[in-house]
């Protein structure tokens, strides 16, 4: 079996914060013990509630914040044992692509000096053909070398994003890591910025990670997909699987959440009952239980442990006491 692009083994990021009140610190597990893996030429999908730790896993993963715990390897090289000199030269492939493009972008740079920054900070080829290169990419994100000395408020926010997927691909990274990468933008430049994003795919050396709230976009762009609560997976295997038979009641919830365009349906979709715990004082047992219209009394004392659904090569993996042998039945 060849060896995925990026594997992850229990990566976690905790961070300590004042107590309400100012008497002493707490932990707050924003990532608790996450693990999958990224094949080439293929995407995984992360989803999950506002405030369920998507986007710190995604800086975590490149260590834009340095990780609690846990391991992270690309291609085959463990990232988190680099040095800081290591891992400047491993940041050559791997790019991530921010959720806003209001603030990822600099106000006082042009859009050349944009793309070219990163060619500039890892000398990637003399400086005719950093120009040349940043033109290139311009054309292929649809805007054209006629941009390169533009400033970025000049252009729409789709517009902003797709200078940002320059900016990512400048290096000709292996990984690319999308954090709602569309999500600020309109429903009529969603679908070329998507398109755009699944075309990278096409390169079977290249990885994408793409985090999204919009499951419909999450089946038609990822192979695989993640869902997370609190903190942690509580189901991940191949979309298709995962999003239309979903195993976890969590998943099952974000699917019936999901307002269906059918003349005589209710306008919106049944919103999943109860609060999102607190990350700092989150429930004993499955974080889930509080929530969930199926938890068992054991659900309240004891966290689950994760349950292989399948034995084929596409594991389908939950953490649910309902498809545990011993006690689901």
């Amino acid at each position: 079996m060849s060896q995925p692009l990026l594997r992850v083994d229990r990566l976690s990021r905790h961070f300590r914060v004042r107590r309400q009140g100012g008497a002493g610190r707490q932990i707050l597990r924003a990532v608790d013990e996450v693990s999958f893996s990224v094949e080439r030429g293929r995407a995984f999908g992360l989803v999950g509630e506002s405030g369920c730790g998507k986007s710190t896993l995604a800086r975590a993963l490149l260590r834009l914040i340095e990780p609690t715990s846990g391991r992270v390897w690309l291609s085959g090289e463990e990232i988190t044992a680099l040095d800081r000199r290591a891992l400047k030269r491993a940041r050559r492939r791997m790019q991530m692509i921010f959720q806003d493009p209001f603030a990822s972008l600099s106000p006082r740079r042009t859009v050349a000096q944009i793309v070219r920054e990163p060619m500039d900070a890892h000398h990637f080829g003399d400086r005719s053909e950093r120009a040349d290169r940043a033109a290139r990419l311009l054309e292929r994100v649809g805007l054209g070398a006629a941009a390169l000395d533009r400033f970025p408020h000049e252009f729409s926010g789709g517009q902003r994003q797709r200078i940002g997927i320059a900016r990512a691909l400048a290096l000709e990274p292996s990984l690319i890591v999308a954090d709602e990468a569309v999500s600020a933008l309109d429903v009529s430049v969603q679908s070329q910025v998507l398109n755009l994003l699944a075309s990278l795919k096409q390169d079977p050396g290249v990885g994408l990670v793409f985090i999204s709230h919009d499951l419909a976009v999450v089946q038609h762009i990822c192979e695989t997909v993640g869902v997370m609560y609190l903190g942690r997976l509580v189901e991940t295997g191949p979309a298709d699987r995962v999003l239309s038979a979903p195993a976890h009641p969590y998943t099952r919830a974000l699917l019936d959440a999901v307002p269906i365009p059918e003349p005589g349906r209710p306008i919106g979709g049944r919103a999943l009952a109860g609060e999102v715990p607190s990350p700092l004082n989150p429930p004993p047992g499955c974080p889930f239980h509080p929530r969930c219209p199926k938890a068992l009394p054991i659900c309240a004392t004891r966290r689950p442990s994760t349950i292989e659904l399948t034995e084929d090569s596409q594991a389908h993996r939950v953490d649910c006491h309902l498809h545990d042998p011993e006690i689901g039945a």
